[in-house]
């Protein structure tokens, strides 16, 4: 989807881009440039018109210095497969391999090939680093009731 708006506001842009669209432009974009648009975001790439990525740089340039080491955490956390984000969210809950096994309806030797891939990927030792690591990136909070 490649939104065309007359309207250079923050808040549209986010919603769009949150809602799936892959592209931001202002009606006032040149023809050449509506046109080279429309081939980027149907080729499945993401287009914005320039003066809105300089706002989102300048946005997640101020954001960045005080949630870096989550954001740094968040984005190794995108190299895991959503089974392996889930194996390790129940580890941070505190569950057995069995358990693990039970809840996800696989195997315990599949369970464990799976911490093996969250520890390897995540360049964790154990399943220790992995509670901690899943805590600091956000991917379990104190209090969640998910378990």
């Amino acid at each position: 989807v490649l939104m065309l708006t007359t309207f250079d506001v923050d808040d549209y842009v986010y919603e769009a881009l949150r809602v799936g669209a892959s592209g931001f432009l202002l009606k006032d974009a040149p023809p050449a440039d509506l046109i080279a648009a429309v081939r980027v975001v149907a080729a499945g790439d993401a287009l914005l018109a320039p003066s809105v990525t300089r706002r989102l740089i300048a946005d997640f340039a101020a954001q960045r210095p005080a949630g870096a080491t989550r954001t740094g955490q968040a984005l190794r956390l995108n190299g895991l497969t959503p089974r392996e984000s889930e194996v390790l969210e129940l580890i941070a809950r505190g569950l057995s391999n069995q358990e693990i096994a039970g809840r996800l309806v696989l195997a315990e030797q599949t369970v464990k090939t799976h911490i093996g891939r969250v520890l390897a990927k995540l360049d964790l030792r154990d399943r220790a680093q992995a509670v901690i690591f899943a805590y600091e990136s956000g991917l379990v909070t104190p209090g969640d009731a998910g378990a």
